[in-house]
């Protein structure tokens, strides 16, 4: 029986950097949280402990910040990433690959009575984006997304029409709420964009259909967006959605003499369902290696 070394990668992960803009007296500011991994030549260090083409975990984290002072500043996360994967992989002969992925934590000016304040900000919610630049030789993929985007709708939501078995408790509803945290990740078969515009035009469309689809399942609304989202950006190949669906239950009041017509519910935080999906176009490019481990859903 022969044993050797498969698939492996290695790099400094969670690289907190903040990079404050200040050319203007009105400072801009960009959080993000870089994990860099290196593909390549690396079975000796595996097998050998032998260091000779390991580019260090503390290389590649002091290379995250000086880059991102030497490129005047992080810019769109998309070309970071890229920024880094090319530094690598272009910079050591043995590194034949690089997986570059970016959370960027999102930032408001504090509001004043004044206006936006010069240097002061608030941080927006648990919504997160993010991205993920895989190099492998001369080829390039993205996938770019959001995490933790919270949005509910309370009402325009039913859910009817379902097998019963002796198991089934819940009652058939034309009327709920209807919640969920979005996880998205679309694969863009362009590698030259307006990385900013692109993104924000993705949410908008995203949040849009969830506000005006009338729902008659979360899986309905979840393929709705992520269509919505194929036809109104052809420089995307495929979209995936992760989307809980966040259980509000309606209380019953009747024990205390009083009604309750859709006003008060029980937020449960668990159990709760999970909807998952891929829509993709028939004719796009194949994938190549854009997905591997990226974590998460199908």
């Amino acid at each position: 029986m022969g044993i050797r070394l498969g698939e492996n990668q290695y790099g400094k992960a969670e690289v907190h950097l903040v990079h404050v803009n200040r050319d203007t007296a009105v400072h801009r500011i960009k959080d993000v949280n870089v994990t860099s991994q290196l593909r390549g030549e690396f079975d000796a260090v595996h097998t050998a402990g032998d260091n000779s083409n390991c580019v260090a975990t503390d290389t590649q984290r002091n290379t995250i910040y000086a880059l991102a002072k030497e490129n005047g500043g992080v810019g769109a996360i998309e070309d970071f990433a890229l920024l880094l994967a090319r530094h690598f992989v272009d910079g050591f002969d043995w590194v034949h690959g690089a997986r570059q992925e970016i959370h960027e934590y999102l930032w408001d000016r504090i509001e004043t009575p004044e206006g936006p304040h010069d240097h002061s900000f608030v941080q927006r919610g648990g919504e997160t984006r993010t991205t993920i630049v895989t190099k492998d030789g001369d080829n390039e993929w993205f996938v770019s997304g959001f995490t933790g985007l919270s949005v509910l709708k309370s009402t325009g939501s039913e859910f009817h029409g379902y097998p019963k078995t002796a198991y089934t408790t819940l009652r058939e509803t034309t009327d709920r709420i209807m919640a969920t945290d979005i996880t998205a990740r679309w694969r863009y078969r362009d590698t030259v964009l307006d990385w900013d515009k692109s993104y924000w035009s993705v949410r908008a469309t995203a949040l849009d259909v969830f506000a005006t689809t009338h729902s008659l399942a979360l899986q309905q609304t979840l393929y709705a967006m992520g269509e919505a989202v194929l036809r109104q950006h052809p420089q995307i190949a495929e979209i995936r959605l992760s989307m809980p669906n966040n259980h509000h239950f309606l209380v019953d009041l009747s024990p205390f003499g009083l009604d309750n017509p859709n006003e008060v519910f029980y937020a449960a935080d668990r159990p709760y369902g999970k909807i998952e999906a891929t829509v993709e176009r028939d004719d796009a490019p194949g994938p190549g290696r854009a997905w591997d481990s990226v974590p998460g859903f199908v």
